[in-house]
Protein backbone atom coordinates (compact mmCIF):
# COMPACT_ATOMS: atom_id res chain seq x y z
CA UNK A 1 0.00 0.00 0.00
CA UNK A 2 2.54 2.59 0.96
CA UNK A 3 3.90 1.60 -2.75
CA UNK A 4 1.43 2.86 -4.40
CA UNK A 5 1.03 6.19 -1.91
CA UNK A 6 4.63 6.89 -3.16
CA UNK A 7 4.04 6.32 -6.93
CA UNK A 8 1.21 8.46 -6.82
CA UNK A 9 2.78 11.66 -5.08
CA UNK A 10 5.90 11.31 -7.52
CA UNK A 11 2.79 11.29 -10.12
CA UNK A 12 1.43 14.24 -8.89
CA UNK A 13 5.02 16.02 -8.46
CA UNK A 14 6.31 15.28 -11.67
CA UNK A 15 2.59 16.90 -13.06
CA UNK A 16 3.39 20.00 -10.79
CA UNK A 17 6.87 20.61 -11.98
CA UNK A 18 6.00 20.07 -15.61
CA UNK A 19 3.09 22.30 -15.36
CA UNK A 20 5.59 25.07 -14.11
CA UNK A 21 7.94 24.13 -16.83
CA UNK A 22 5.59 24.67 -19.54
CA UNK A 23 4.78 28.29 -17.80
CA UNK A 24 7.83 29.25 -17.95
CA UNK A 25 8.41 28.36 -21.15
CA UNK A 26 5.06 30.20 -22.75
CA UNK A 27 6.35 33.51 -20.30
CA UNK A 28 9.84 33.55 -22.01
CA UNK A 29 7.58 33.68 -25.44
CA UNK A 30 5.55 36.79 -24.05
CA UNK A 31 2.79 34.33 -23.60
CA UNK A 32 0.26 33.22 -20.78
CA UNK A 33 -0.31 29.92 -20.12
CA UNK A 34 -4.26 28.98 -19.66
CA UNK A 35 -5.28 25.33 -19.63
CA UNK A 36 -1.75 23.77 -20.64
CA UNK A 37 -2.48 25.97 -24.26
CA UNK A 38 0.13 28.99 -24.48
CA UNK A 39 -1.67 32.00 -25.67
CA UNK A 40 -1.05 35.59 -26.92
CA UNK A 41 1.74 34.82 -29.18
CA UNK A 42 1.96 34.97 -32.85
Amino acid sequence: MRTLILIAIAFVAGMVYERNRAAERCADRAGVLSDLLCKGTP
